[in-house]
């Protein structure tokens, strides 16, 4: 797999770079962001993959999160790929709707046209991003997963399905019950179809409900999200976790909202959270 780089910035002694490759699982070009902290110069480094969420690309994490400082601080390289297939022929929300299309592949595998030509975003975040991450950069195979909103709900539904691969996972304002709210709902009917079993792989309550593994996740809610009473319903992952005593710290934060600057108050306990379970 080649790879091609479009830009390079020095953060924090490490680099910020961004990369445009050919996605096999997605059908079309891809672009994804990392930061390789100082100490990847002299060797190989731990991963979190960070999932974004709605309308966002690789950028916004990046930018906006305020999380260099720290993953130079303890070592760990962070990758942030786009949030869907985009390009010329990949389908979009035909009334330019930003809660479908472009900007909201939801990180699962479409089996419904015209999706399924390119919304494999699950198969991406899985197997072909990390391999082609650990073939060019210099990283090891422990690695991590987080996300915030739409990417909360890939972080959670990818580790929850995946444990083998991930030896924690984190998320800002995930939406954890996605069968049962409107984003969810619409997403899951146009990429997956009308049968609700279909659904219920991409469920993190569900999922939570049948695993047997126990990767540690760590939740933070702000307590005056917009989304949070009919999109993100974070009690009923709560409920889930305490009746199968999964090791879930999920708290409520007072006074934050859905943005950026909720998740820049706390990526560095994030980090330190990820870290932790990284190098144990």
């Amino acid at each position: 797999m080649t790879i091609e780089n479009i830009s390079s910035n020095k953060s924090f002694e490490g680099w910020h770079k961004q990369y445009q490759h050919q996605s096999s699982s997605l059908n079309c070009a891809m672009r994804f962001a990392i930061y390789l902290p100082p100490q990847a110069s002299e060797q190989k480094v731990p991963v979190l993959y960070w999932l974004s969420g709605l309308t966002c690309t690789d950028e916004n994490f990046m930018q906006k999160a305020g999380a260099m400082r720290m993953a130079a601080e303890l070592g760990v390289a962070i990758v942030a790929p786009d949030t869907s297939p985009r390009g010329v022929g990949v389908a979009d929300a035909a009334d330019g709707s930003y809660d479908l299309g472009l900007g909201a592949g939801f990180y699962l595998n479409a089996t419904q046209a015209p999706w399924k030509s390119h919304y494999h975003m699950y198969d991406y975040v899985v197997n072909e991003l990390p391999e082609l991450i650990e073939q060019h950069f210099p990283v090891n195979t422990k690695r991590a997963i987080a996300g915030h909103s739409m990417g909360g709900h890939g972080a959670l539904t990818i580790g929850l399905r995946n444990p083998e691969r991930y030896q924690s996972i984190s998320a800002f304002s995930p939406i954890v019950n996605p069968i049962n709210c409107p984003w969810g709902q619409k997403a899951f009917e146009h990429y997956l179809g009308k049968n609700r079993d279909e659904w219920l792989q991409y469920d993190a309550c569900e999922l939570l409900k049948n695993t047997k593994a126990k990767l540690p996740i760590l939740v933070d809610q702000g307590t005056s999200d917009s989304f949070l009473d009919e999109q993100l319903k974070p009690q009923a992952l709560i409920d889930v976790a305490s009746a199968q005593q999964y090791p879930l710290t999920l708290r409520m934060q007072a006074g934050y909202d859905h943005s950026y600057y909720f998740i820049a108050s706390f990526i560095e306990a994030h980090l330190k959270f990820h870290f932790k379970h990284l190098t144990a």
